[in-house]
């Protein structure tokens, strides 16, 4: 069913309208079951979790904590085998002129390029990745 899916490059350009993020670099990565995005200062207390999303060299960093109250956890595999266990978020993206529903894992990618990583649970049905491209609606 190619008809139906988009091509998209092997990186584009995002946003995330509920966590108040506008412009991240993408990278998509079909060898990564679930989509992450850079997090740190990570709390969970009294049944909410507070976090900082980006780094304050990142072009969209916003010195403020967020919560969120609908989290779950769950056991992440890296790619170097090393399981680690996440919290995961629900929120929506915007991408290609788009609104979707994406789940992502918090997780410190603070020593990668881009802060976030679309894994293929999200583009699974919707996305075709042409890795010869990127940013293919610039």
């Amino acid at each position: 069913m190619l008809q139906n899916k988009k091509i998209v490059g092997r990186k584009e350009i995002a946003h995330f309208p509920e966590l108040k993020l506008k412009h991240i670099h993408v990278k998509m990565d079909t060898g990564a079951y679930t989509s992450s995005m850079h997090c740190h200062s990570i709390v969970e207390r009294d049944g909410r979790l507070y976090c900082n999303l980006l780094d304050p060299g990142h072009h969209a960093y916003k010195d403020e904590e967020l919560v969120f109250e609908h989290y779950k956890q769950k056991k992440v595999r890296s790619s170097n085998g090393a399981v680690e266990n996440r919290y995961k978020i629900a929120s929506t993206i915007e991408l290609l002129g788009e609104s979707y529903k994406i789940d992502l894992t918090l997780t410190d990618r603070q020593n990668m390029k881009t802060p976030v990583l679309i894994g293929r649970k999200f583009l699974n049905k919707k996305f075709i990745v042409d890795v010869a491209k990127k940013y293919t609606h610039l």
